[in-house]
């Protein structure tokens, strides 16, 4: 069964909606950094899943193996970036996503 955010967006089928963590505004050694050299972090928070992929040969679906409230590490260039109620989210395939963070 697929799970909503706080938004009323849901998922489809193997997408996740995560949120990115902030970007550092300063290096460890107290230098701000202005808006363009911030590198965008590649780990976030697991918002809503979806019900997951179809198994084209029974017809069931194949649940997902992160679940809502998951700190996931994905790939740089992975996801769909969009904007909802101003919050800045990525949808994008459990495939995109690699590793758990416990």
């Amino acid at each position: 069964m697929a799970k909503k955010n706080g938004n009323g967006v849901r998922p489809l089928h193997d997408k996740i909606l995560v949120k990115r963590d902030e970007a550092a505004s300063k290096t460890e050694s107290g230098i701000f950094l202005p808006e363009a050299s911030k590198d965008k972090p590649k780990t976030g928070i697991i918002e809503a899943v979806g019900d997951g992929a179809l198994n084209t040969e029974t017809g069931s679906r194949i649940p997902l193996t992160v679940k809502k409230g998951d700190r996931v590490i994905f790939s740089s260039y992975s996801g769909t970036e969009i904007k909802i109620d101003g919050q800045d989210l990525l949808i994008m395939s459990e495939d995109d996503i690699l590793a758990v963070v416990d």
